[in-house]
């Protein structure tokens, strides 16, 4: 099988990052992205997906967290995307539902490689998590999903602390992309023969 990995570097006048992929890894990695409560998603998602990776991040959070933030989700998008490569053999789809103590995701993508996302999350929308601005999460899932080609629906089925929403969405989101991402047959999972 062909390594699925990939480096980003990305650099602009607000945010410089390192990046690495392994998708066939084993929760492996680090995250240094300057913002306490993203590396905690960050580790959940590593943990919970299986890939391994790693964050280095060096970014404007003087002002806030939300260049870093958007920025991070757009890398982690690109990496994944080239680490898909043509998406051969993959399961494509996947859905799961978390619960987090009192709180409880729903979470079902599609790698299609076309990016979208629905994000019903009423509680994520305003508020903090500590001090981080909890709307940053869909600023995150956004990025992710437009640059890496993923077609995304989560949903809170039942709200409360927003540290367990949160929680709850990225480890739905990494337990999506395990199994979708799988290699599970040689074939293109897709009637038109490409996608994208």
């Amino acid at each position: 099988m062909a390594q699925r990995r990939s480096e980003i570097k990305r650099k602009t006048a607000e945010t410089e990052i390192f990046l690495s992929l392994d998708l066939d890894g084993e929760g492996a990695g680090g995250m240094d992205s300057g913002v306490g409560f993203l590396n905690h998603m960050l580790e959940l998602f590593k943990t919970h997906s299986g890939v391994n990776l790693s964050v280095v991040c060096h970014g404007d959070t003087e002002v806030d967290a939300h260049h870093t933030v958007e920025d991070i989700g757009i890398a982690l998008g690109e990496a994944f995307k080239e680490a898909l490569g043509d998406r051969r053999g993959i399961e494509r789809f996947a859905d799961c539902v978390i619960p987090m103590d009192e709180t409880a995701a729903q979470v079902a993508v599609d790698l299609s490689g076309r990016g979208y996302l629905v994000f019903d999350c009423p509680e994520l929308s305003e508020g903090k998590c500590g001090d981080f601005d909890a709307e940053l999460v869909e600023e995150f899932l956004r990025a992710f999903c437009y640059r890496g080609g993923v077609n995304a629906y989560v949903k809170m089925l039942k709200g409360g602390n927003r540290h367990h929403q949160a929680e709850a969405v990225f480890k739905g989101l990494a337990r999506c992309v395990r199994k979708a991402a799988e290699i599970t047959s040689s074939r293109l999972p897709s009637s038109k023969g490409v996608l994208g």
